[in-house]
């Protein structure tokens, strides 16, 4: 089995829309190790409405929390213990599709009062996708979780912009970091399995994400 990491430079940047996007086109297993607020519905039911798959193509999440705030103060307030080294990979999946795992925010939201996620990414050692907004501002987020990145030696696989085209802020970031720019989700004014399917096809390659 193999996986891929969706994380964001933020939070509400269209990151759960992307890895429904990308579980469908590379025909994968969906999983969201920890969610953080109940109210609406779950990160893991949204792919699942999005996508229509069955529920042998999710994997449950390992902590679920109430409150929409930073996992490590949501479990404070549920009364939950969040164990970083329990958190780890599944072992396999079914008919052993690639496993598209999707954060909590960004690289540098805390799990507890002692780890990051992305010191847990470190430890998977799984590739990463990260997901950037094309609006004003997202060079300096960008490059800064990159670096983050980088400086921990987690595998990059690229950059999926999400908004209306930036063509010069794309490749801004793109350059000034190295990495490849994988394509762009446009805001989909229908959000559904064949909008989804169609913009893959549109404005990504499925070798950039399993063909390396």
């Amino acid at each position: 089995m193999s996986a891929l990491v969706i994380t964001g430079t933020d939070t509400g940047i269209g990151k759960t829309v992307v890895a429904a996007m990308l579980t469908l086109a590379l025909d994968a297993v969906y999983w969201k190790p920890v969610q953080s607020g109940t109210t609406e519905a779950t990160d893991t039911a949204t792919v699942a409405a999005l996508t229509g798959l069955g529920p042998e193509r999710f994997i449950l999440e390992r902590y679920i929390l109430t409150q929409p705030l930073s996992p490590h103060r949501a479990a404070e307030l549920d009364g939950v213990e969040i164990d970083p080294h329990a958190m780890s990979l599944p072992a396999s999946t079914p008919e052993g599709r690639l496993l598209v795992v999707e954060g909590a925010g960004g690289l540098m939201v805390p799990i507890t009062r002692r780890t990051l996620f992305i010191d847990v990414f470190q430890r998977w050692g799984a590739p990463v996708v990260l997901v950037a907004r094309t609006g004003l501002g997202t060079i300096n987020h960008s490059l800064l979780s990159i670096e983050a990145l980088s400086r921990r030696d987690i595998p990059i696989l690229g950059v999926v912009f999400v908004g209306e085209e930036v063509a010069d802020t794309e490749r801004t970031i793109c350059e000034y970091a190295d990495v490849a720019r994988l394509g762009r989700l446009p805001r989909l004014p229908d959000l559904s399995a064949e909008s989804l399917r169609a913009a893959f096809a549109e404005g990504f390659r499925a070798a950039d994400f399993v063909g390396r």
